[in-house]
């Protein structure tokens, strides 16, 4: 999930040095690296979704309460945003645009914090005892990380990148 979470400032990361150093680092295998990343991700949640709402009795009442509930905008969204959406990847001439990449990882972003947000609301909405709930509101600090991770990522991602191209070429001049 941390991988996920940082996808957004690594693909800008990477999307500026693209524009300052133009063709200076191979940042398409990169692009390429993130992409099946992305679509991996996805297909795992989504198999993960369908069967716990397979298996468990308990998880296809909660996700039918869910989707067809006073909350279900947002759960359509939220599966939109997640699930569906990254799977536009799959289309060549779509994944081979870096802005895509970004748009697919803000809306897989989106598409995260409106699971916390579906998973508490439809979890307190008609809880009536005001004891039973052990939220803890605060705002989360992680963000400042989650930028920082993303940028480090960026950056040993197109390091290893560089390396095994230099030494791709200098097998092949030998």
């Amino acid at each position: 999930m941390n991988l996920i979470s940082c996808l957004f400032p690594m693909i800008l990361t990477l999307i500026v040095i693209r524009f300052i150093f133009k063709n200076r680092f191979k940042t398409n295998g990169v692009f390429s690296l993130i992409r099946w990343i992305i679509i991996s991700y996805t297909i795992i949640a989504l198999l993960h979704f369908l069967t716990s709402i397979t298996i468990g009795p308990d998880e296809h009442a909660s996700t039918y309460d869910r989707a067809t509930g006073p909350y279900k905008w947002a759960y359509w969204l939220m599966l939109l945003c997640s699930t569906l959406f990254p799977l536009s990847l799959f289309f060549k001439r779509l994944a081979s645009k870096p802005y895509y990449l970004l748009v697919v990882a803000f809306f897989m972003k989106i598409g995260w914090y409106f699971e916390l947000f579906v998973i508490t609301l439809t979890s307190y909405h008609r809880d009536y005892v005001p004891d039973e709930s052990n939220i803890d509101w605060t705002i989360p600090i992680g963000i400042q990380i989650m930028y920082l991770q993303g940028f480090i990522l960026a950056f040993i991602l197109l390091g290893v990148f560089e390396l095994l191209g230099r030494r791709k070429q200098a097998v092949s001049n030998q």
